[in-house]
């Protein structure tokens, strides 16, 4: 009778923990906690523009969210100014979507940096680092101006006739 009873018990409460976990052992799970990811490392990053195509590694990279990327624009300012605004048109708008900041550093280098990089701007250097706009970019090729056209001589005026 004894049995019966324990035997109800044990189906309205379910089994006991020594039969679920057995009689007294406890089982540990080891975690290897000494190895940091690799992709937690940060990485700075230099690219080169020499046309509009190469701005796609650098937004890739970009959003990946571990690169700081240092990004020399000279070759691309020398070949095709609108090209060169494209590129940084792009680049100003993932860095935006990403909460990321973008600034110019010289003539010809732009610094992009993901969320958890901050750009740091001190009161005199300002002036000097600042928000890239397009723009504000000038070729430094020399475009010449087309010649002047020639002139027509008008035809003398009432007074003088």
């Amino acid at each position: 009778m004894m049995g019966l009873f324990s035997k109800i018990k044990e189906k309205i409460q379910g089994p006991s923990e020594e039969d679920m976990y057995g009689e007294g052992e406890e089982e540990y799970v080891e975690l290897d906690t000494e190895h940091p990811q690799m992709s937690s490392r940060v990485i700075i990053r230099p690219f080169v523009l020499n046309d509009f195509e190469d701005t796609k590694p650098i937004l890739d990279s970009l959003r990946k969210g571990n690169t700081i990327g240092l990004i020399n624009i000279k070759p691309l300012k020398e070949k095709d100014i609108v090209e060169l605004k494209r590129s940084i048109n792009k680049l100003k708008k993932t860095c935006d979507a990403i909460d990321g900041e973008i600034a110019g550093f010289g003539e010809d280098y732009i610094v992009v940096c993901p969320s958890f990089a901050e750009i740091y701007k001190s009161k005199e250097s300002k002036a000097q680092v600042k928000e890239v706009k397009p723009e504000e970019f000038k070729p430094h090729v020399r475009v010449p101006e087309p010649p002047p056209s020639p002139k027509t001589e008008e035809p003398a005026s009432k007074e003088e006739q």
